[in-house]
């Protein structure tokens, strides 16, 4: 078989990169255990949340598929952090778990110039430091000009419950062994990661009159700018959600069975996710709680399963049915899946460039929870990013590498490749010094251009994004002529208000007036938040350092901060100044040279 590109793994990286090289124009092979597996939701049900919204919204203003397929499929649509300033609220849309998967399968399906084959792969074929393609398990030579590697849970996946162990990368799935071994032989280093997910629960088994109730929001806007408005939205019946908690019962029995947890008897070695620890894993690190949340969150409307967000675990099956009926709501619980830990292998991004090809081999590209990251919005956003920098490659033209204050996903690519993971990375919000002009309802006007551009947006899409921002534009110099913007910029006044009794005001659609708003108020922020910044960094940061610097050759530059530098090559100083082991003292002998235009070369 030949193939412009092939992509390994067709989970949430997977897709998008798979989607984004044949929408490109590239003949695309996706490789999977079992197509009927593409896009499922091996964790919670779930899309987007605190900054993941965000990605979500970014990655669908650049021409991604996940944000479509989720208004699709949404069951229980949530604004998180209402009552907090814009820059943080965020969207997640509970789905249909099935209705997901077989929306995004569809979607691949349907997609020209993308094949794709069940199997494993079990070897990268590699010369002269480029890439040529694969070899299958079974003896299938696929040649390929790039490979994207999105392998999720699955490279080297050992499956616990208890003391039970067992390969695999999700429940009903195998692992993948092979290729472990292919990278390591390639030189590529390879680390141990943990996740894990909780029980799932019989609807028909919980009282939910103990429990109470969430429901979703009205009047709720979809995440895709592609989903249609002229149907009724949300098109499925919404659904009901539950919080209930754990107590000190709860905890008092999981304190008697650490003993038998896999995560304290050292059976698993990977580092578990920070922000979405094991419920084990909480009652050791928050002692002092004496209860957790508990969201109780239906998989679909005619699914018999719960998702009990909060009790993800590894111990074993007695005892996760007995901390479980300790709960109010859950005290006569059927289980109908019990909770287990993936203990997997990744690759240190810091082996990658900014584009995702990897350093060593050309034409490799890794993505997804392969890099060390969590989530599924995570893994999207960098699919997308891979499968575009390698169709642009291909194509001859130049790399998209977005900058920090253009989108939360160019914070989680830098964050990656810059400073690598020693756990499981979630983008949050705070990771962004521009997060102030990083807003959901903003992500159009600044992406959608990128996404033309590369060819994954329509020229009426991106026209439709310049009509907008331009009509944003126009009606804040109109408001700041007429002397309503101060108005709009005191506390408790809105766009309504400030332009009540305005003869000369425009009709605009809502998503103007909210952006007006919104831009308007935090203008000032804005400002003093770029003066801090300019002050830090002295106008520098986007400069070039030179492909071929001679780092050792800068006198008084450290041998650590030398060596750092060559490892990582940044391309700015901006990317300098993160790497780890770079101190602020190298960044100015590296400033002065760069200024007096003295940076030594390499022989």
């Amino acid at each position: 078989m030949k193939f412009d590109v092939v992509v390994v793994g067709l989970g949430h990286a997977g897709c998008e990169a798979a989607l984004a090289t044949a929408r490109m124009g590239l003949s695309t092979l996706g490789v999977t255990l079992r197509t009927d597996r593409s896009a499922v939701m091996s964790c919670n049900p779930a899309i987007g949340g605190t900054a993941k919204g965000h990605l979500v919204r970014e990655l669908d203003a650049l021409g991604g598929e996940m944000g479509r397929v989720a208004d699709q499929a949404g069951t229980h649509f949530k604004t998180l952090n209402e009552s907090k300033g814009p820059a943080v609220r965020a969207t997640r849309v509970l789905c249909d778990r099935d209705a997901y998967a077989q929306g995004m399968q569809e979607v691949l399906r349907r997609q020209e110039r993308l094949t794709l084959h069940e199997g494993h792969v079990a070897r990268l074929e590699v010369e002269g430091g480029r890439v040529v393609g694969v070899t299958l398990a079974d003896g299938t030579t696929v040649t390929a000009q790039a490979v994207i590697l999105t392998t999720g849970t699955f490279l080297g996946a050992l499956m616990h419950v208890g003391e039970q162990q067992r390969a695999g990368g999700r429940l009903g799935d195998d692992a993948a062994e092979g290729l472990s071994l292919s990278l390591r032989a390639l030189g590529f280093q390879l680390a141990r990661f943990k996740t894990g997910t909780p029980p799932r629960l019989a609807r028909e088994s919980i009282h939910y009159a103990r429990c109470e109730p969430q429901p979703g929001d009205a009047g709720v806007r979809p995440f895709s700018l592609r989903t249609e408005r002229t149907r009724p939205f949300p098109s499925r019946a919404q659904l009901l959600c539950h919080i209930t908690f754990t107590g000190e019962a709860t905890h008092a029995l999981l304190r008697q069975n650490l003993h038998r947890s896999p995560l304290h008897t050292g059976e698993i070695t990977g580092r578990g996710p920070r922000y979405c620890p094991s419920l084990e894993d909480k009652v050791v690190r928050f002692a002092q709680r004496t209860r957790h949340q508990v969201f109780l969150e239906p998989e679909g409307a005619d699914s018999p399963l719960v998702y009990p967000a909060g009790l993800s675990t590894s111990l074993p099956a007695d005892v996760q049915e007995a901390f479980l009926r300790t709960i109010p709501g859950l005290e006569e619980v059927q289980v109908l899946r019990y909770g287990y830990a993936v203990e997997y292998d990744y690759a240190p991004p810091t082996q990658l460039r900014a584009t995702l090809e990897t350093r060593s081999v050309r034409g490799l590209y890794f993505a997804g929870q392969l890099n060390g990251t969590s989530g599924y919005e995570e893994a999207a956003f960098q699919g997308l990013m891979a499968g575009i920098n390698a169709g642009l490659q291909l194509q001859g033209a130049e790399p998209l590498i977005l900058g920090r204050h253009e989108a939360h996903g160019a914070v989680l690519l830098d964050e990656l490749v810059s400073r690598g993971v020693d756990e499981p990375f979630r983008m949050l919000t705070s990771r962004s010094e521009h997060r102030l002009r990083l807003r959901e309802g903003n992500a159009d006007l600044r992406l959608r251009g990128h996404g033309e551009r590369v060819g994954l947006v329509s020229r009426a899409e991106g026209a439709q994004a310049r009509a907008r921002g331009a009509a944003v534009r126009a009606e804040m110099e109109r408001l700041r002529h007429n002397g309503r913007a101060s108005r709009l910029k005191q506390p408790g006044v809105d766009y309504e208000g400030a332009v009540e009794g305005d003869e000369s005001r425009p009709e605009l659609p809502g998503d103007v007036r909210e952006e007006v708003e919104v831009e308007l108020k935090y203008e000032g922020y804005i400002a003093q938040q770029d003066r801090v910044l300019a002050r830090e960094r002295g106008g520098w940061d986007g400069c070039a350092i030179p492909a071929g610097t001679c780092f050792e050759a800068i006198s008084g530059l450290s041998r650590e901060a030398a060596q750092k530098l060559l490892q990582h090559r940044p391309l700015t100083v901006a990317h300098a100044r993160r790497i780890p082991g770079v101190t602020s003292a190298a960044i100015s002998l590296l400033l002065i040279h760069l200024r007096r235009g003295t940076v030594p070369a390499s022989g």
